[in-house]
């Protein structure tokens, strides 16, 4: 075994932000390394992936998963290469996904860790396209949303690393109509462009009620909620009867001081029996070796498409992740310790 690294570097928070998170918050601190213990192996963490959900868990609120500890590392999905094993069926070179990200070496028991092919795919993918957030689209659209063909499909936050593949697994699997909103008029370009939707708008140049009208004359069927607010009371608006919506994100309160507003049209839920169900990418597991089967299928053949914003270097972890809270990525978020 070759010489281990004496310290590693690694992402704590501080302070619970009030509101958006501040760098403050946060501290980059060095920790000594040792051998992994029995079922345990070291990871030299190659990718480390930075999410929305994670601002939850930096609220000291019960919720559906624990809060990050104060003066402890935060944790997330993470590809690395082991570099020493103290546990059967892991060898030293082998890659692995595991959930101790925001640190550059991770100390991971072994059934916590999951061997990844680097020849299948990009290691990086197996955070986004081929991980949580691309599991999370299939099973919110296929199983949560009951998409079924010839659906109408309206995504938010369409450019990001979920509502990118909702919107084209709504289009392979024949979609009458797939509209999406995002950020900026280059996102826009890019979902309809590269991605297929049939319409997209920018939600800051209007009205999101009005572009979603003007989108799609005949309403939808089915909604992916990644933002809430504006949106959500839009798209309430839109649904045909028996329209269904997955509510996955709701970033657009997530740094609030205070209670968001309620869509003031709630009550169309019931003359439309609309359909509204909360998901966690968690519960559907089960789903996991079909979506990496049809995933892999429909990158290979060219049909699903993916993009990654990298950012380089464990120092810019913070800055990584007020970023993806401010729709500065296109597709997965991604901080790269490769260099």
């Amino acid at each position: 075994m070759s010489a281990l690294p004496e310290t590693s570097r690694e992402w704590h928070l501080v302070a619970r932000p009030h509101g958006w998170p501040k760098a403050e918050d946060f501290a980059l601190r060095e920790v000594p390394v040792s051998e992994p213990g029995e079922g345990r192996v070291l990871v030299r963490n190659l990718y480390f992936s930075v999410d929305p959900y994670m601002r939850g868990r930096m609220n000291d609120v019960k919720s559906y998963t624990p809060p990050f500890q104060l003066d402890r590392p935060m944790e997330g999905g993470a590809v690395g290469e082991v570099i020493a094993s103290n546990a059967e069926g892991f060898s030293v070179g082998d890659h692995v996904l595991h959930g101790l990200g925001w640190r550059e070496y991770a100390d991971v028991p072994a059934k916590h860790a999951t061997k990844v092919d680097g020849s299948v795919a990009p290691l990086s993918a197996y955070l986004g396209v081929l991980g949580m957030p691309g599991l999370t689209a299939y099973a919110g659209l296929f199983d949560v949303a009951s998409f079924k063909e010839g659906d109408a499909v309206f995504v938010s936050g369409a450019a990001g690393a979920v509502g990118s593949q909702v919107g084209q697994l709504a289009r392979i699997k024949g979609a009458s109509r797939v509209i999406g909103s995002a950020g900026s008029d280059e996102k826009v370009k890019l979902l309809v462009e590269e991605y297929g939707f049939d319409a997209a708008f920018n939600y800051k140049n209007g009205p999101v009620a009005q572009q979603l009208k003007e989108a799609a004359p005949d309403g939808i069927d089915v909604y992916f909620d990644n933002v809430g607010g504006e949106h959500l009371e839009a798209a309430l608006s839109s649904f045909n009867v028996h329209g269904r919506a997955t509510i996955c994100g709701m970033i657009a309160q997530y740094n609030n001081t205070e209670a968001a507003p309620g869509p003031r049209n709630l009550a169309l839920v019931i003359g439309k029996r609309l359909r509204l169900q909360g998901m966690l990418v968690n519960d559907h597991n089960d789903l996991a070796p079909q979506f990496v089967k049809d995933v892999a299928g429909w990158i290979a053949s060219g049909e699903l498409k993916y993009n990654e914003t990298v950012v380089e270097g464990i120092e810019n972890g913070y800055d990584a992740f007020v970023g993806l809270l401010r729709g500065e990525n296109t597709g997965k978020m991604i901080v790269s310790l490769t260099r």
